[in-house]
């Protein structure tokens, strides 16, 4: 028998980070009925991850102090105190109260996973650290590649796999199972290393770090800094790690908010950050190396739209905003790597190294959004990175012969000030779609010259900066200066005039949301979405004739507030709004649908859903469904159980208006297939009105219990017809099973639609 058992420490290591990485999302998915899918709800999840992660890697820190017998006793131990908590499910928290999210998310995600995920997170440093007590064990840390493998196939294997084939019951069982052969395997590997009788066999435990310097191996890259000593390098290895946390989570913000509000985009950068380190951390450096030598140019030309707010129908920005995450983080990691310790140090530095992540995580999921109105930390961290990563002396070209330092200073200068003069060009051309083909030009000659001025590293940065500002930037930050934006935990708002139109509109991230006419004369009037033919207005139209002169009218999502100019006298209104922000524009008088159309009209801030069930069963007589934000979908208000507490509001007559426009996923089959559970009548409304200046396409459903009230509705107007929807899904969404994978629109995120 091999006495080193590689394949077992492998075996345990990928186990443990699968689960570890399957847990996150798991828990998100069980988390959707109680706080939707915000992309900061991610967010707050992967903070408290990475918090859970520091902890446990300063677990394992200290357990790798005592002989391997009394690590794995006391580890397996707690393991098994920890299963106790299994199988997992939310902990039963109180709701938060308004503007209380930020922090009453991460309580929820720690109360939940807090014990088992921080016991599995120390099994890959502490496996690693285990596996090098053998004197003949060889390095460790291609381990640490293999535990990133293992994350990175939890985390895709939760969304292709696990979430469309298992309810939420049998995934947590199923967690829990594999959470018994998790800690058998810690057994087996305690086991292997039983005999060894000090806390690590191989060093003496000094201060002194391992001379692996990037260049040593890698001859086009400038060395590392030479003579650091553990306090220093503990410092910065927490720096290059905390770049690549951050920027994760930004490109995530970024992409969802301002780019492509595609579903599951949240899973790619996540994807993308712990592949990196099965690149930085093989033992074969060439794939590592070569990244790193091209990092450079792909900072230059995808980081040159960082400080971009514009939106785009195509996947180019997203495929950009991929690769400058990938080989940042690969540049950066690998150069931890070339920094790494002595292995008797290893637990310090994967200590060093989730610090780092948390940090990184703090800035951009908790400190990022109440300082900055808009994702200002993605284009920050890009500079940042930028400041960090090796640089290659390939292109040092001050080492040609016969250049004197006046030389290289002209030439520098003349590069610099070319630089310059092409992204003022950049500038004055980007928004003009006939000059796609010379700015696409312009930014590889900038990231050409940058290129040259690698070696001065501020000249790097500076036209690396120059290009953002070219490209969107500057846009960016006028709209920053002048007050345009505000930031909550549920998205970024901008309010923007258009005199030339008379209009005032409100998006969310890229996302139309609503708009208001400026002239008095016309400020009662519907726009965007909800216009005279639309399936909203022809509903709420009937609201009077169905139900009465008192007719009770409910909707769940504020915007602009323009829905509010639908009601007649006597109705009484009541809106639901999860946002405080999006209530403020209409209370103080930047949208005025609401004080000038319906100001007896309640205002409940909270989760519609939430707040829905707390109302007494049939006193809505017509619910109007219209909560998306951006193009993500409120999963958690359109299951079973969200359409239940729709219709115990609602009285047996009752009509639910549901809005479903959407770029990237076909609602119908969804909707279709709940009605048919539920046996409601069904119909649907698409809007494409001719004047696309002031009114947007929308499509609209109307269910109800009564054929009688849909049929009434859809004869409403003779011009406007509805029809029936697309045949039922195979399955019906409910709070235990819902996959939105199916119902993507490939190709709709392939090309602009």
């Amino acid at each position: 028998m091999n006495p080193i058992r590689r394949s077992l420490f492998v075996a345990t290591i990928l186990t443990g980070s699968f689960l570890l990485f399957l847990i996150q999302p798991m828990v998100a998915r069980m988390a959707l009925p109680r706080l939707g899918g915000a992309p900061n709800v991610w967010n707050s999840a992967m903070l408290v991850y990475q918090a859970l992660l520091l902890a446990g890697y300063g677990y394992a820190h200290w357990l790798s102090r005592m002989a391997v017998r009394r690590q794995a006793a006391i580890h397996i131990g707690l393991l098994l105190l920890a299963a106790l908590t299994l199988p997992i499910a939310l902990a039963d928290l109180p709701a938060p109260g308004p503007g209380n999210e930020a922090w009453w998310v991460p309580l929820l995600f720690l109360a939940s996973v807090g014990p088992t995920f921080f016991l599995v997170s120390a099994q890959a440093p502490l496996m690693q650290r285990w596996f090098a007590a053998h004197p003949h064990a060889g390095e460790p840390w291609a381990l640490y590649a293999a535990s990133n493998l293992g994350s990175f196939a939890g985390l895709i294997a939760y969304p292709l796999l696990m979430e469309p084939s298992l309810r939420l019951k049998a995934q947590s069982l199923a967690w829990a199972a594999s959470y018994g052969l998790l800690v058998v395997l810690i057994a087996l590997a305690a086991r292997a290393r039983w005999q060894s009788p000090l806390p690590f066999r191989g060093g003496d435990g000094g201060g002194a770090c391992q001379d692996n310097d990037v260049s040593a191996d890698s001859p086009h890259l400038n060395p590392s800094p030479k003579g650091e000593g553990l306090r220093q390098r503990f410092l910065h290895w927490t720096l290059l790690a905390a770049v690549p946390s951050g920027l994760m989570l930004s490109t995530t913000t970024h992409l969802t908010t301002d780019i492509v509000a595609m579903p599951l985009l949240w899973v790619i950068p996540l994807g993308i950050y712990l592949l990196s380190f099965v690149v930085a951390f093989a033992d074969k450096r060439s794939l590592a190396d070569w990244i790193t030598v091209a990092a450079p140019f792909i900072v230059l030309l995808a980081g040159g739209i960082a400080m971009s707010s514009r939106s785009s129908g195509t996947l180019v920005p997203v495929l950009g905003s991929v690769a400058l995450l990938f080989v940042v983080a690969v540049a950066l990691h690998g150069r931890m790597y070339a920094l790494r310790p002595l292995p008797q140090h290893l637990t310090l530095f994967y200590l060093a190294m989730s610090l780092g992540g948390a940090l990184g995580g703090v800035f951009t999921a908790l400190i990022a959004p109440l300082v900055f109105d808009w994702v200002w930390e993605h284009p920050l961290l890009v500079l940042a990175a930028a400041l960090l990563m090796p640089l290659p002396v390939a292109l040092d070209w001050r080492r040609l012969p016969g250049l004197d330092e006046g030389m290289r200073r002209i030439g520098a200068a003349v590069l610099f000030v070319t630089a310059a003069i092409l992204a003022g060009i950049l500038f004055t051309t980007f928004l003009d779609p006939d000059s796609a083909e010379q700015n696409r030009w312009l930014m590889i000659g900038l990231a050409l010259i940058g290129l040259l001025l690698v070696p001065w590293r501020w000249m790097f940065v500076a036209v690396l900066g120059m290009t953002m500002l070219a490209q969107g930037g500057y846009d960016t930050i006028q709209t920053t200066a002048e007050g345009l934006r505000s930031r909550s935990y549920f998205g970024i708002y901008t309010v923007r005039d258009y005199p030339e139109n008379n209009l005032r509109t409100l998006a969310h991230g890229t996302t139309l949301h609503g708009q208001q006419s400026l002239d008095p004369a016309r400020s009662r009037q519907a726009m965007s979405y909800y216009g005279a033919t639309s399936g909203a207005a022809l509903a709420l139209g009937q609201a009077q004739a169905l139900y009465g002169k008192t007719a009770r009218i409910s909707v769940v999502g504020l915007g602009t507030g323009t829905l509010a100019c639908f009601k007649k006298p006597g109705e009484q209104w009541r809106f639901f709004e999860i946002d405080p922000a999006v209530l403020l524009y209409s209370q103080d008088g930047t949208f005025t649908f609401i004080s000038q159309c319906a100001p007896d009209a309640k205002m409940v801030l909270g989760d519609a859903r939430i707040e829905l069930a707390k109302l007494p069963k049939a006193s809505v007589d017509m619910l109007v469904v219209d909560a998306f934000s951006s193009d993500a979908i409120p999963l958690h208000l359109l299951t079973d159980e969200a359409l239940g507490v729709y219709f115990d509001a609602l009285v047996p007559k009752g009509a639910l208006v549901l809005h479903i426009s959407n770029r990237f996923i076909e609602l119908e089959p969804v909707i279709a297939a709940l009605a048919k559970h539920r046996g409601l009548k069904v119909l649907k409304r698409e809007d494409n009105p001719w004047d696309r200046t002031s009114l947007t396409p929308s499509t609209w459903l109307v269910l109800s219990r009564d054929a009688a009230i849909t049929a009434a509705i859809s004869q409403a107007q003779a011009d406007a017809p509805w029809a029936p929807l697309l045949p039922p899904a195979a399955t019906v969404w409910s709070d235990d099973h819902a996959s939105i994978l199916p119902f993507v629109r490939w190709d709709h995120i392939v090309k602009t639609p």
